[in-house]
């Protein structure tokens, strides 16, 4: 089908986390680092968004991402930030957020192969498996059926023209696929994976590092 380029978005303050999560170690490398190689595996070509100010730090991973640029002040800003250092000739362009740093190749493989066959976007997607209730400040208003819900995770893939013109309005959104939605284009699911940690906070990483460790085993 043509190049697939990945834009692996680090380029938050991490204010949950308390701190730039995206250079805090797991085994010795990076959050941003095990993000980056699990990109490299996948993709022809990697573009790494980071904080303004960090684009000319060093980044450990090894071969380095084909381009490091700044991000903006959301993180729809810095996935466009990402798009313009990917070239004009990607057919398929994955999205992926450096705080996941465990999204396994077979994760990647099966977003990337939906889009190959067809859709404009795909999302890695778990079963909701908690009871879901709307409130308002404290008081429960209502109890949502979890059938048919699902958590989201990155990587996401798209078909490289749906992503571009998702972005060309300069909207906002918590994830990309929002973006395609909004716009008319197929967005499809692919199976997530629980072990697909998201780090927002100091524990998650003793989390991760007991992961990464298991999967090694």
């Amino acid at each position: 089908m043509g190049a697939v380029w990945a834009i692996v978005v680090a380029a938050g303050a991490g204010r949950r986390f308390g701190g730039s999560k995206q250079y805090e170690l797991i085994h010795g490398r990076t959050v941003l680092d095990w993000s980056l190689s699990a990109a490299r595996r996948a993709c022809d070509g990697v573009v790494a968004v980071v904080p303004e100010g960090d684009a000319d730090r060093g980044i450990s991973a090894s071969p380095e991402p084909d381009a490091v640029v700044a991000g903006g002040q959301t993180r729809s800003a810095s996935v466009r930030a990402g798009l313009v250092a990917v070239p004009d000739g990607a057919a398929v362009i994955v999205v992926h957020d450096a705080a996941r740093p465990l999204a396994g190749p077979a994760l990647w493989e099966a977003a990337i192969a939906a889009v190959e066959a067809g859709a404009d976007a795909a999302v890695c997607a778990v079963p909701v498996t908690d009871t879901i209730k709307r409130v308002d400040g404290a008081l429960v208003i209502e109890t949502i059926d979890r059938a048919g819900l699902v958590e989201v995770q990155t990587p996401q893939a798209f078909r490289a023209g749906a992503l571009r013109v998702a972005h060309a309005a300069a909207g906002e959104a918590s994830d990309d696929a929002a973006l395609v939605e909004r716009c008319g284009g197929r967005v499809v699911t692919v199976p997530g994976s629980p072990h697909n940690l998201k780090v927002t906070h100091p524990h998650d990483l003793a989390v991760a590092a007991a992961l990464a460790g298991w999967a090694s085993t």
